[in-house]
């Protein structure tokens, strides 16, 4: 049930996001359904897995950490220390820990920072950091091939950003694809960079520690 209920919820935020990039004008009802479904999804991602309640609590810490550092972060444009802090936690906890992770922070950030048609877009972004975190984890025990990774995601993830804020308020033509591109490549650049300075400072040292934790949360006490 918790599978089939994550399924359904990520299908009905997809359905919903695709609702806020036809009909921009009209977008607080789908942001809010495709916000919904995403949490929903996560929540019943997360619930299916062993020691649920005791990741949920971790993953909540871990966005609230992340959501905290976007807000203090938010003005150097472009900078931020969400990706690092999510590939981290899908690196060292998992797929279903690294996707929550990512998009809590980024709803509970926008409380702060402004909601809008691209709040649901960052929620399946940073939560697809990661997942791409904990499917890269065996290439990511050293500083280097960390930061690489982050470098990538960060230029990937600013790219789609780019690509909704032509979706949602620009006419849909190549050659308004290619100013919108042109316009945010200084802030995408600033983001990559950003990701390469935090994780090299403490890409590993976070990786570490949340493979500790992760040990405790699957550690079982069995009495003879």
């Amino acid at each position: 049930m918790p599978r089939l209920a994550a399924a359904g919820a990520g299908a009905a935020s997809v359905a919903a996001a695709a609702w806020v990039a036809l009909a921009p004008d009209h977008a607080a009802l789908p942001l809010l359904l495709a916000a919904a479904g995403v949490l929903v999804a996560g929540a019943a991602w997360l619930e299916s897995g062993p020691g649920a309640s005791k990741e949920i609590v971790l993953v909540a810490t871990l966005a609230a950490v992340a959501a905290a550092g976007r807000v203090l972060f938010a003005a150097i444009p472009g900078v931020q220390p969400v990706t690092v802090i999510v590939v981290a936690t899908g690196t060292a906890i998992g797929v279903r820990a690294g996707f929550a992770t990512g998009a809590i922070a980024m709803l509970s950030s926008n409380f702060f920072l402004g909601q809008g048609p691209w709040t649901p877009w960052q929620m399946l972004l940073w939560g697809a950091c990661g997942v791409a975190g904990a499917a890269l984890a065996p290439l990511l025990r050293h500083r280097i091939p960390f930061a690489a990774v982050c470098f990538v995601l960060g230029f990937v993830v600013s790219a789609l950003m780019d690509v909704q804020l032509w979706v949602s308020y620009w006419p849909h033509t190549w050659g308004a694809l290619t100013v919108v591109v042109g316009q945010g490549v200084w802030f995408d650049a600033a983001h990559a960079l950003g990701n390469v300075v935090i994780a090299l400072a403490i890409g590993p040292e976070l990786r570490r520690l949340l493979e500790r934790y992760a040990r405790r949360l699957r550690t079982e006490v069995v009495w003879a």
